[in-house]
């Protein structure tokens, strides 16, 4: 990357499964992100328990001594519904509280693969940024070609004019994880005019500010 102003990651929130997938490639790719991280000294941030992907990127990156945070839903841990956290853990009272904890307290996300509830935690992050509620970078790791259907959508997007070019590159893409951490840590983000003289405040009652918990 010579020549190329390098961004500081201390932490990354990953997003991913709490299924394993059906294809072995999938686990391995979430230790070896795991695995990306500890090296590089980066600290995890995701959202607890460990099953599936989710249980594979945590151990991994504690097993090369770094930090471990989970963000989690008390109603999660009924039961001992998703197993124990490898790490600290936050306990939250909703899912969109969840997601505001992961973006305030990380630097980076990724997200690997997953379901639903990743795809949601993926683009109300892109969403968040487009509005300059937050200026971090976003990738998702491609193994075996998982998200190509998500990218051509989303440029099909863009070729719809749903979707800006100046939007479309706030979501990076890599198929490694060398890679995406790369990118990520060289990513400038261009904010939209407009939408950057927004007022966006968490806890201010004031009118003319809007409050973050918005769902977009």
């Amino acid at each position: 990357m010579e020549g190329v102003s390098v961004r500081k990651i201390k932490k990354i929130c990953v997003f991913c499964g709490a299924n394993s997938g059906k294809d072995v490639a999938f686990v391995n790719a979430a230790f070896h992100l795991g695995e990306v991280l500890g090296k590089r000294k980066i600290d995890l941030v995701y959202g607890g328990g460990k099953l599936g992907l989710m249980g594979c990127v945590s151990t991994a990156v504690a097993q090369h001594e770094r930090q471990v945070l989970g963000i989690i839903p008390s109603a999660f841990t009924v039961n001992n519904l998703v197993g124990e956290t490898c790490g600290k853990e936050i306990k939250v009272a909703t899912m969109q509280e969840r997601l505001v904890m992961m973006m305030e307290l990380s630097d980076a996300f990724i997200a690997l693969l997953g379901g639903f509830g990743t795809l949601e935690e993926l683009f109300q992050m892109i969403s968040w940024a487009q509005l300059s509620i937050h200026n971090k970078p976003i990738g998702v790791l491609n193994i075996n070609g998982f998200f190509n259907g998500l990218l051509s959508f989303v440029d099909h997007a863009v070729k719809q004019e749903f979707i800006t070019p100046r939007a479309r590159k706030i979501l990076i893409s890599a198929t490694t994880a060398d890679e995406l951490v790369d990118k990520l840590q060289a990513f400038r983000f261009e904010s939209d005019p407009a939408l950057s003289k927004l007022k966006w405040s968490p806890s201010s009652s004031q009118k003319e500010k809007l409050d973050l918990t918005l769902r977009l």
